[in-house]
């Protein structure tokens, strides 16, 4: 299956909604964040937020580079280390305050633990269970709508 550009963002989109607002839900507490519990979840929503809408920007320059391949398609190896550019590029929105209502002194360990729990999670559902109640996900270029 090749993922077409719109199946890469409904399926990046669906799975950061379905999994990922849950898993933040669940760790926000035990991450390590200072303030009211209400104070941390506005942190970590804010953080999974910038990852949905900064992804579109992602999954576009990745169609892009994808153009140059043979198969058109990452291997499944260079879909996981993607975490690298995008965290580092949403660490340094957040470190230079310029992620709306976060303020910009945030602790990296927290906001690792939460990426990357979340990023794998993610990744794990795309590239395994996925296919399982989506039948025809894969014949749809990953589209689910």
């Amino acid at each position: 299956m090749v993922p077409t550009l719109p199946g890469r963002i409904q399926t990046r989109l669906f799975l950061l909604a379905i999994l990922g607002a849950p898993l933040t839900f669940i760790i926000t507490p035990f991450l390590g964040l200072d303030g009211p519990l209400s104070g941390r979840y506005q942190v970590t929503f804010t953080v999974l937020l910038a990852v949905a809408v900064l992804g579109i920007v992602w999954e576009a320059i990745y169609h892009f580079l994808m153009q140059w391949r043979w198969e058109k398609d990452w291997p499944t190896l260079f879909g996981l280390i993607t975490f690298l550019p995008e965290g580092l590029l949403i660490w340094g929105l957040l470190h230079l305050g310029l992620l709306p209502g976060l303020p910009a002194e945030a602790p990296v360990i927290p906001f690792a633990l939460h990426f990357l729990a979340v990023w794998l999670v993610v990744w794990l559902a795309a590239n395994g269970p996925m296919r399982v109640p989506f039948i025809r996900w894969r014949f749809y270029g990953g589209r689910l709508l």
